[in-house]
């Protein structure tokens, strides 16, 4: 028995497993490395001297240490007011895209349903096919969503890719027997789906809340296009024209050709680069900061939904 065990260690203690192990955590770790990088220079450079970022003197550590950029960020008040509008449609739009999808998916998921292709044949034909920029303005003109919080909720409910998903999930983890034993003890579909399918399906609805909620927060074009109501505007595109702005006025004094307005407007772009990374790390930091709690089922979902079937 012993010697089993000897030779057991000595197989995995072989000088190939042991440099195979190595290469795997130094490609892991350089990934890792790859990936937390730029977060970490995003950081750094928000809290540095604008001058030492401009000139690229800050690669690793923070040069010249400032919060000017986050005092001029959190005094403006359009900043407040976009975190606001994100934080509502984020909300709001994740919930409407539940509401649409899991259902829609569930019922796709059934062999029994009546017209069961034919539906996911029109699903997909718009996944490859889309009437345009101009028609959807014109359909939500007709519809009077223009310039209204609603079109940047309603624009999008569905993502054909979500439903996929989300239907092959219910299709390979809830076995016909659960349907069948409920349905003996007199379940109608709609208690097996709201006692059956929604408890069972925790990893794929949070990957659904997740994929929906970083798009909303993310989406700054809807409402460039369908919204000129500044008080409307989403935090991405608040951050959006702040950034044009503050390039445009460097732009401008450098055409008037006077050398204070330029050392001001020069001044005005080192601290607006500052700015940038600054905006960045705060429009990212609420997505940062719920990814932890959705990451095991975030990760279950992911493999089980997409991989199988």
């Amino acid at each position: 028995m012993s010697n089993g065990k000897k030779k057991l260690n000595h197989i995995k203690n072989s000088k190939g497993d042991r440099l195979f192990l190595f290469i795997v955590y130094a490609a892991v770790t350089l990934v890792v490395l790859m990936c937390a990088y730029p977060l970490y220079l995003t950081i750094i450079a928000s809290i540095s001297d604008p001058y030492d970022v401009y000139s690229g003197k800050v690669n690793f550590l923070p040069s010249g240490f400032s919060v000017e950029s986050y005092k001029l960020v959190f005094t403006n008040s359009a900043i407040w007011r976009g975190y606001r509008n994100s934080i509502f449609y984020t909300v709001v739009g994740t919930a409407f895209n539940l509401l649409l999808t899991i259902p829609s998916a569930y019922a796709l998921s059934k062999k029994r349903m009546y017209g069961r292709n034919l539906f996911m044949t029109l699903f997909l034909i718009t996944m490859y096919f889309g009437g345009g920029m101009i028609p959807h303005y014109l359909l939500f003109k007709n519809m009077g969503l223009i310039d209204t919080p609603w079109i940047l909720i309603i624009n999008g409910g569905v993502s054909v890719y979500h439903v996929i998903v989300t239907r092959t999930y219910f299709q390979n983890n809830i076995p016909e027997s659960l349907y069948e034993a409920a349905r003996i003890d007199g379940a109608s579909e709609l208690r097996c789906f709201f006692k059956l399918v929604l408890p069972l399906s925790a990893p794929i609805i949070a990957v659904i809340t997740l994929y929906c909620a970083v798009g909303h927060w993310s989406s700054y074009f809807s409402a460039l296009i369908y919204t000129h109501n500044q008080e409307l505007q989403p935090l991405q595109l608040v951050l959006r024209n702040i950034l044009i702005l503050n390039e445009s006025a460097y732009t401008d004094a450098l055409q008037t050709g006077d050398a204070e307005l330029i050392a001001d407007a020069s001044r005005q772009a080192y601290q607006a680069l500052t700015m940038k990374y600054a905006l960045v790390f705060i429009s990212s930091a609420p997505m940062l900061a719920i990814y932890p709690f959705v990451q095991k089922h975030f990760v279950k979902g992911v493999m089980v939904g997409s991989l199988k079937g």
